[in-house]
C-alpha cells in the first residue's frame, strides 16, 4: 500500500471524530460530528506540555512517547471526548516536504518509476528510514496547448522513529488513529477558502514560524523561520525581569493592546517584526519568481497568534492580512463565537484534522 493509503487513509464510519494535534508546546484536541451536512463541534480541548519537560507553559520540548500519550489521555478525559476514533498530526518540523520539476511522462507507470528514481536525490537520509510518497500537483493547461515537458511534483517523507513516537503515544493513549496527515495539510483544509488565487499563510508556532504559499489547494512553497512564539514569551521576560510564565500569561491576554500589558509594546515588535520581514522577503521572491501576485495573508498557530497582530502584521504587506478562524468551518451555539475566534489560530490543526476525518466518512 502507498504511504497515503495508509497513513492517510480512513477506515470505518462513526458518530463522532477527533483531531488531534501533538505540537511541540501543547497538545489540542477537537471533536465533530456530522449533522445534516454540517460539521457540529461537540468539544475542544488544549494542554501546555512544558510543565510535563520541567519547562514554562508555552515552551517547546522533547518528550518521550509515553509521557505524551499519557498526557493525551489527560487532556482526552478532561475535555470528556468521547470517541477514540481520531486523525494525528504529525509535525511538519520532523518532515520533509518539497516541491521539485520532473520531465513528464505520458505513461503513467513511466511517470511514476522516474519519480520514484528522482525522489531518492531529496531525501537527505537513506530511503528505508522514512515512509515517502508524493503527488503530481495539477497545472491548469489553456484550451488547445501542448502539455508542458515538465509536472511539478511534492514530495513528502516522514521519518520513521517520527511514526512510531506518535503511533506509540496514541496506543498509550488508548486511542484509534485511523490517519497521520502532516499539519501543514489540516491548517490548509480549516483556514484557506480560495480556490484559486495563491494565498500565504504564516503559521506561528512555539519554536519556529512556517510560512507557506498555498496555490490551489496546494502547497507551491514552503519555508521556516527560526523563531516563534516562545521567543516573544522569553523577550518580554527578559526585558521586564518577569517569570516566564509570566510573560507567556501576560502575550496572550494582551499582544499588542497597549493598555495595562504590564510589557513595552516594543518588546515583541522585536521579535515579530523580524518574523514579518522574512516572510515579506519570501513573498516577494515568490511573487518575482512565478509571476503571480500573492492575494492574502493568514495568521494562524498557537505560539503567537495574539491581539492586534493582525493590525501590526498589515504594516509590513501591501495586501489583506487576517487572522485564521477555523471554528468558522464548524457549528457552534453563538454565544460561544467570541471566544472560538480568539482561540481559533492554536486549534486550526486539529480542526483541520476532525474535519479530514468526517469527509472519510468519520
Amino acid at each position: 500500500m502507498s504511504f497515503w493509503s495508509t497513513i492517510f487513509g480512513g477506515q470505518k464510519k462513526n458518530a463522532s471524530v477527533v483531531g488531534i494535534d501533538i505540537g511541540s508546546s501543547s497538545l489540542k484536541v477537537v471533536q465533530l460530528r456530522r449533522d445534516n451536512g454540517s460539521a457540529v463541534l461537540e468539544t475542544y480541548g488544549e494542554l501546555a506540555l512544558g510543565p510535563y519537560a520541567g519547562a514554562e507553559i508555552g515552551q517547546a520540548t522533547n518528550l518521550p512517547a509515553d509521557i505524551i500519550g499519557e498526557t493525551l489521555r489527560d487532556l482526552l478525559d478532561e475535555a470528556q471526548v468521547t470517541t477514540t476514533d481520531a486523525g494525528v498530526s504529525i509535525p511538519l518540523s520532523r518532515s520533509l516536504l518539497t516541491l521539485v520539476e520532473l520531465p513528464r511522462r505520458d505513461n503513467p507507470e513511466e511517470q511514476k518509476t522516474i519519480i520514484s528514481l528522482e525522489a531518492r536525490k531529496y531525501i537527505p537520509v537513506p530511503v528505508s528510514e522514512v515512509q515517502l510518497d508524493w503527488f503530481i500537483v495539477p497545472e491548469p493547461i489553456s484550451e488547445g496547448a501542448a502539455p508542458p515537458s515538465k509536472i511539478k511534483v511534492l514530495l513528502v517523507a516522514v521519518h520513521n522513529d517520527e511514526l512510531s513516537l506518535l503511533q506509540n503515544a496514541v496506543q498509550t493513549a488508548n486511542v484509534s488513529a485511523t490517519f497521520y496527515e502532516l499539519e501543514i495539510f489540516s491548517t490548509i483544509r480549516s483556514v484557506i477558502d480560495e480556490p484559486v488565487q495563491p494565498v500565504m499563510v504564516l503559521d506561528i508556532g512555539a519554536s519556529a514560524t512556517k510560512v507557506y504559499v498555498v496555490e490551489r489547494g496546494v502547497v507551491a512553497l514552503s519555508h521556516n523561520i527560526r523563531e516563534g512564539g516562545q521567543d516573544v514569551t522569553r523577550t518580554i521576560a527578559s526585558a521586564h525581569g518577569l517569570a516566564v510564565g509570566k510573560a507567556e500569561l501576560l502575550k496572550k491576554q494582551h499582544g499588542f493592546t497597549n493598555a495595562d500589558s504590564g510589557y513595552d509594546r516594543k518588546t515583541i515588535e522585536l521579535v515579530f517584526s523580524r518574523i514579518f520581514t522574512e516572510a515579506r522577503r519570501v513573498l516577494i521572491q515568490y511573487e518575482t519568481t512565478h509571476q503571480k501576485a500573492i492575494s492574502s495573508i493568514v495568521l494562524t498557530g498557537g505560539g503567537g497568534v495574539t491581539k492586534d497582530l493582525a493590525a501590526y502584521a498589515s504594516t509590513f504587506f501591501s495586501i489583506a492580512v487576517r487572522v485564521a478562524d477555523p471554528f468558522g468551518k464548524t457549528a457552534a451555539p453563538a454565544f460561544m463565537r467570541p471566544v472560538l475566534e480568539e482561540i481559533g489560530p492554536e486549534f486550526a490543526v486539529a480542526v483541520g484534522l476532525a474535519l479530514r476525518k468526517l469527509e472519510e466518512g468519520g
